[in-house]
């Protein structure tokens, strides 16, 4: 692998990725130790993972590496997302608007709703019987 890395942390409700966007790479993806296309099965996801490195072109310029964990499927693809887009903004500060406007910077703070007591969920209330 190359020498010299750059680090991003990724939140997405209760996933955390810590990416790391190695130099001189050919745009080969890691997660949890598997290939990217497997670790992120379904259509898409690794692509809107990925999205911030063709946002500002650098889609084979980085070796990635991801540690993730905690969460489902899109709150881990989203973490990976935000962590990437994270570890651009320090390798070239230029790159802030552009990731900026496609809202890779923005870390996505809904998470699930609290149970109450007395409901069955969040809101979902019993059913109400008049006798």
């Amino acid at each position: 692998m190359a020498t010299q890395y750059y680090e991003g942390i990724g939140r997405r409700k209760k996933a955390t990725a810590r990416v790391r966007l190695w130099t001189g790479g050919n745009g080969s993806v890691v997660i949890n130790d598997k290939p990217g296309d497997v670790f992120l099965p379904r259509i898409g996801d690794l692509d809107i993972a990925l999205e911030p490195l063709r946002t500002v072109g650098q889609e084979a310029g980085y070796n990635v590496t991801v540690k993730v964990n905690g969460g489902g499927q899109t709150g881990q693809r989203d973490a990976i997302r935000l962590g990437v887009a994270r570890a651009l903004v320090e390798i070239e500060p230029e790159w802030r608007s552009a990731l900026r406007q496609t809202g890779s910077l923005s870390r996505d703070p809904r998470v699930k709703e609290r149970k109450k007591p007395g409901l069955k969920r969040a809101r979902k209330a019993p059913t109400y019987t008049k006798r």
